[in-house]
């Protein structure tokens, strides 16, 4: 029976079970594991499974007996792929389990923005309805998505998910390809120029890399139509947040919603913290992704990952 360890399971959440996995052998699992810490706990493993957890050529050469690492995330970055290449390691990552969740989550911001929930639902909590004189209240306007220009930045599966119901509310979908090499005939391809100055909102469903760090920044925001909203549940580190709150800030554009960002969790002097229209902006911690059925595919992934390898050695 192999020695199976996962070295970071609150980042898949404390609601779900990991029993499954004891069909392999026997499993550790650790809510998070330090720098000081990663090699002590996987010295003698078979299996390890990590989100964010780094496993880098130092920890490979300690763990000796390592034949699969499972990584519970898309993203291979925490991985060194070279050296586990060399050293006969098996990486396998996760793929597909949270495009639901973050298409949902995408409409859910931006829904929160058009249709003012916030202010709408204090209205009524502290007693403001109670003492209308009409059965109805007027206070910032309620925008339609219906005929409103929706623009995508990266149409893979998420993106396309996005497309798909924001086609179902009546929008008018357009994307931008950041590696140019999408081309869906279903949808106006547009250049992002064209996109920023075109669309009502943006939405960004893209990975971090040397062509999308910083593609949003105060060049572009300027482009955007003033009462536009701008989505990024993609990668912090695409949107340059000073640039976004100072375009908030001075009416540059509508509004934002923020669910990624460079330092996660957020640090206390980001200037999104620090707006002085708080209500333009919806701000979530990472979690578009993580839907209980979004996690539970995941899990089922993993799962699937070492079922394969196993299967492969018998």
């Amino acid at each position: 029976m192999k020695k199976i360890v996962f070295l970071d399971t609150k980042t898949l959440g404390n609601d779900l079970s990991l029993d499954q996995f004891s069909k392999f052998g026997n499993v550790i699992s650790y809510e998070s594991t330090s720098a000081s810490d990663t090699i002590s706990r996987m010295a003698d493993a078979e299996i390890i499974v990590t989100n964010k957890v780094v496993i880098d050529s130092n920890v490979m050469d300690h763990c000796t007996r390592l034949r699969l690492i499972c990584i519970s995330a898309t993203g291979m970055n925490n991985v060194d792929l070279v050296a586990a290449k060399a050293k006969g390691i098996l990486v396998k990552n996760a793929v597909g389990y949270s495009s639901n969740s973050v298409a949902q989550h995408t409409f859910a911001s931006i829904f929160h923005l058009y249709n003012q929930l916030g202010y709408y639902d204090n209205y009524v909590k502290n007693g403001s309805y109670s003492k209308s004189d009409i059965f109805t209240h007027y206070g910032p306007p309620i925008i339609e998505l219906n005929k409103k220009e929706f623009g995508i930045i990266g149409l893979g599966n998420i993106g396309k998910a996005v497309a798909t119901i924001a086609t179902a509310f009546g929008a008018r979908v357009s994307y931008y390809s950041t590696s140019g090499k999408n081309n869906n005939s279903l949808y106006p391809q547009l250049s992002l120029v064209e996109l920023l100055e075109h669309s009502d909102v943006i939405s960004i469903h893209a990975p971090l890399n040397e062509k999308t760090t910083n593609l949003i920044a105060s060049k572009e925001l300027s482009l955007m139509k003033t009462n536009a909203i701008l989505v990024n549940v993609g990668r912090g580190g695409i949107v340059d947040e000073t640039a976004l709150a100072e375009a908030i800030d001075n009416n540059g554009i509508g509004g934002a919603c923020i669910d990624v960002f460079p330092n996660e969790p957020i640090l206390t002097n980001n200037p999104l913290l620090k707006v002085r229209r708080p209500e333009r902006l919806v701000l979530t911690p990472h979690n578009a992704w993580a839907s209980v059925e979004a996690r539970r595919k995941l899990i089922d992934i993993v799962y699937q990952n070492i079922a394969d390898f196993v299967d492969s050695e018998n």
